[in-house]
């Protein structure tokens, strides 16, 4: 059987809360748009060539699909403990030259917000695509604040992020996810 690549990818979160940890995992991804697949976690390269796109647009994609398998890279973390702060985030490195590959990193951790979980997400994945590129990465030279990019070793390196956090609540499980989805194969 040949080896098919996606062709888009695209973000999303969400959260669930119910007093089963399961269904609160199900919730989490009803909110997230992907409750209706077969979901096959996969590692962590963005694949060549590949789009990334708005999660409306790549959930739409796979309404037509409902029952199938769909790969996704997820970070997922669940709490019951009543004020527990969790986040998780996935991060992405893609290259300037888009026929090679990225990374798709991910993140989860107690205590920390999204904004941060979102940076350090990101800042693995580049670590990630640094080291296969054979470049030692230093993440706080790297990062070009203005251009909102990063330059490893004269190569561009575009970052993004995802995130969702939230807060335990007292007797119920709580879980947050993140996601990269694949679609649309060649």
């Amino acid at each position: 059987m040949p080896i098919r690549v996606p062709t888009k990818v695209f973000l999303t979160k969400g959260t669930g809360v119910h007093r089963e940890k399961l269904t609160s995992f199900e919730y989490a991804l009803r909110d997230a748009g992907i409750a209706a697949f077969n979901l096959v976690a996969v590692s962590s390269i963005f694949p060549p060539n590949a789009q990334l796109i708005k999660k409306e647009e790549g959930v739409e994609m796979l309404k037509q699909h409902q029952g199938g398998i769909v790969h996704y890279v997820v970070s997922r973390i669940e709490t019951n403990e009543q004020n527990r702060l969790i986040v998780a985030a996935n991060g992405l490195a893609l290259p300037a030259d888009r026929s090679a590959y990225g990374y798709i990193s991910e993140h989860h951790k107690t205590g920390q917000n999204q904004k941060e979980a979102g940076d350090y997400a990101e800042d693995l994945a580049v670590e990630m695509l640094g080291t296969t590129l054979g470049v030692e990465v230093d993440i706080d030279k790297a990062w070009n604040e203005q251009k909102e990019e990063y330059m490893l070793s004269g190569k561009i390196v575009k970052a993004h992020s995802i995130s969702q956090g939230a807060v335990g609540k007292k007797d119920l499980w709580t879980t947050v996810l993140t996601a990269v989805v694949f679609c649309d194969y060649r």
